[in-house]
């Protein structure tokens, strides 16, 4: 695992500085990683579809936010050669403080990336596959027409692949949401990562009801794209609080929720308060389904792209069930 004071030797494409891994995160006071559960341990990646998939992404020149954020469920994905893409480099305007993403000044944007993309999927056969990025507050449209040439060429190249975006907030960028929906991808996810009392020590940089506003927006654009949100548990929030997230997501008509357990990448980062046991994950599920989400996935290690694949086939049945159900 890669520490906060940890830094990268190489030079990033285009030029740059030797960089740390966190600058801003270096003066926060270290804090003890408790010891995970049984029910929360993952055996290290080993198998040869795990490194098929790494050969790929190597030979594209692309980087992966399951690298990037250290996710547990990279062994079981990349065997089964399902890799969520992060686009726009691999260095983030903002430092969350959950996420192990690198921050600081980004590079230029690289024009061969949406044909890599393009390329890699074609190449891994991907059915389904979900396109990530870093914050880039550092471009006018926050980088929304990148995202727009990524989902084109996917499209040219792998046009039986479904597309599922995971985008920024696209904060104080007008106009950016709207030139992504026209694109018109199959899912547009974009995480609440917490509850909103959280905001100022996990996710400073964003605003809640900017994000909640911005999924309603989705649907108020194209009804038709799915729209789904993410929130990591354990942070020190309450369960109260997690219901109105729920009501929150439901008054933006969002339709799909996930739910899981906040780990703590290093010392530097946020503290994980609690572990969350699977009787409460299973509670939140239950709960969540009654309030109207078409599905919802709620697990210690459940993750924003984790089978991505076949929770969309899932969402989308549920969704022709629901419309067959109401014409009855």
């Amino acid at each position: 695992m890669v520490t906060i004071l940890d830094t990268i030797n190489d030079k990033p494409a285009g030029g740059g500085e030797k960089r740390v891994r966190h600058p801003e995160k270096q003066h926060r006071p270290d804090t003890e990683i408790k010891r995970k559960p049984e029910w929360i341990r993952v055996r290290a990646p080993t198998s040869r579809g795990y490194l098929e998939t790494r050969q790929i992404v190597k030979e594209h020149n692309l980087v992966t936010v399951c690298e990037e954020a250290g996710c547990p469920n990279i062994g079981e994905c990349w065997d089964k050669k399902h890799a969520t893409f992060m686009i726009m480099g691999e260095i983030c305007t903002r430092a969350c403080a959950f996420c192990n993403v690198i921050t600081g000044r980004p590079n230029a944007l690289d024009p061969e990336e949406p044909g890599n993309v393009g390329r890699a999927v074609r190449e891994m056969g991907l059915n389904h596959v979900v396109i990530t990025s870093v914050d880039r507050d550092d471009l006018d449209d926050g980088g929304a027409q990148h995202f727009v040439e990524v989902i084109e060429a996917i499209r040219t190249m792998a046009p039986g692949t479904t597309i599922e975006i995971l985008t920024p907030d696209f904060l104080r960028k007008p106009g950016a949401l709207e030139k992504v929906v026209a694109a018109r991808p199959d899912v547009f996810n974009h995480n609440l990562e917490t509850v909103p009392s959280n905001y100022l020590t996990v996710r400073p940089g964003a605003r809640y009801f900017h994000s909640i506003r911005l999924l309603q927006r989705v649907k108020e654009l194209d009804p038709t794209i799915f729209t789904k949100s993410g929130i990591m548990v354990g942070l020190g929030e309450k369960r109260n609080e997690v219901l109105q997230l729920m009501d929150d997501l439901r008054s933006a008509d969002v339709d799909f929720l996930t739910i899981g357990q906040y780990l703590q990448p290093t010392r530097k980062h946020h503290a994980v308060i609690d572990f969350v046991t699977p009787d409460a994950f299973k509670s939140y599920e239950t709960t969540a389904y009654s309030k109207g989400f078409l599905m919802v996935s709620a697990s210690p290690l459940t993750r924003s792209s984790h089978h991505a694949g076949e929770d969309f086939a899932r969402l989308r049945a549920a969704r022709e069930a629901k419309a067959a159900q109401q014409t009855a």
